[in-house]
């Protein structure tokens, strides 16, 4: 086991910080421009592992990518314009690049290989294989339907009309970017709307009818080269949101946060247990809706949760169960088994955590309940290798008036390795 990061107790938040952009909205930019034909520019890219290996796949797929200071610049190739790889493409740990390369490589004329971690390699595939052999797509895969996945070139690709099972922005996401290879139109249904970046990076048509959302794709759309600039990551955001809200005498200016509707749930539950939160000088660039957020210390009271979809503040829950120990009242977070199947069994994570700590868990098959407080001075977390795990407990025991540990903490490079400095960049003993 590697060695243990230690966090202070935080008496006081102050200050203004800025963040690194937007990891969902990353990735896209960086495969959005790689099919564009011509010159992108993408500046304020997450740092993130993850997104680091979504430029390595692209790299050994023959796209042309460098760096200049803040900017990414990206000659991409055009339709059809990949080339194959020489050696499988890695993943790493991203879920979300998986499954959407997979998209875009089931309409290639190559044979290709995506594997991944471990942790990777232990999630589950075959919700984006099932549409995308619906659509012709040519996929192997382990008996357990995990990667590695081996994608061979289809006879012939065709449309589809596809309904979710589950809602998952990764799983629409595979079928949007096969679809957009096609002349006619594929339709991407949901009973409850996921993240729609995907669908406000290409302008494509969404409607809503009958309780049920719709988004429409065909070659119409295929990406074009252009300039991004990509606003913070909010699901970073939260994580200072919390510290914040439940530090005495503290407030915190977040800048230039990404805002998209999908995405905004948690800090709607924050305000509705009481969390002074507000939002300034909102944007809007490329449909998406970025601005600022001011928090002040406040006095929290948990809620009934079991109205909200859980889909759009998932990431977010194990950040919210931190808050959710301080609040007033018990916390129980429901319907939410699709936490089993991130980096880590994040269900399982939470509670084998906050077992040792003295308070009273009951674990669910989707989700958990805790009651009670902190009994264990200066408690020892482990990250399960989850970098929201890892970061959820830094705030935790950043909380806790003697402090505490966590270990396995670096792989917070996933997604923010600069987090130990953000929080510095803030925070006061």
């Amino acid at each position: 086991m590697n060695d243990a990061q230690k966090f202070e107790h935080i008496s006081r938040v102050k200050g203004e910080i800025s963040l690194p952009g937007d990891k969902s909205i990353s990735h896209r930019a960086v495969m959005f421009s790689c099919l564009a034909e011509g010159k992108s520019v993408i500046s304020n890219l997450s740092p993130g592992e993850d997104v680091k290996s979504a430029i390595n796949c692209f790299l050994q797929l023959g796209v042309d990518i460098t760096r200049d200071d803040n900017n990414y610049i990206i000659n991409g190739g055009g339709f059809k314009g990949l080339n194959k790889p020489g050696r499988p493409l890695d993943a790493g740990n991203s879920g979300t690049l998986a499954r959407l390369i997979a998209g875009i490589l089931t309409a290639q004329n190559f044979e290709s290989v995506i594997i991944g971690d471990s942790s990777l390699s232990s999630r589950p595939m075959k919700r984006i294989m099932v549409p995308l052999t619906s659509m012709g797509g040519k996929i192997s895969s382990t008996p357990d339907s995990t990667l590695p996945l081996k994608i061979f070139p289809a006879d012939k690709l065709i449309p589809i009309r596809y309904e979710l099972p589950v809602a998952s922005a990764q799983v629409k996401g595979a079928v949007l970017l096969a679809g957009i290879h096609l002349s006619e139109t594929t339709t991407v249904i949901e009973n409850f709307p996921s993240r729609d970046h995907t669908e406000k990076m290409l302008g494509l048509k969404t409607e809503a009818a009958d309780g049920k959302y719709y988004s429409y794709v065909s070659r119409d759309n295929y990406p074009v080269s252009k300039e991004y600039s990509i606003p913070g990551d909010i699901s970073t955001a939260v994580f200072f949101i919390i510290l914040t809200l439940l530090t005495k005498n503290s407030e915190l200016l977040i800048r230039n946060v990404l805002l998209n509707a999908s995405r905004t749930g948690i800090l709607e539950i924050l305000r509705k247990m009481g969390g002074d939160i507000q939002l300034l000088d909102l944007k809007e660039n490329a449909g998406e809706i970025y601005g600022d957020i001011f928090v002040r210390s406040s006095y929290l009271k948990n809620i009934n949760l079991a109205d909200y979809p859980v889909v759009n503040f998932i990431d977010e829950i194990p950040v919210l169960a931190a808050a959710g120990i301080f609040a007033e009242g018990d916390f129980e977070i429901r319907t939410a088994k699709e936490l089993r199947f991130k980096e880590s069994d994040r269900i399982k994570a939470v509670c084998e955590n906050l077992r040792p700590t003295g308070l009273d868990i009951e674990e669910y098959e989707d989700g958990f309940s805790i009651s009670g407080r902190v009994k264990n001075k200066s408690p020892e977390f482990t990250s399960f290798n989850d970098h929201r795990i890892a970061m959820a407990f830094g705030v935790l025991s950043s909380l806790l008036k003697d402090g505490g540990k966590v270990n396995n903490f670096e792989c917070v490079k996933i997604s923010n390795p600069g987090f130990l400095n953000q929080l510095n960049q803030v925070s006061y003993g």
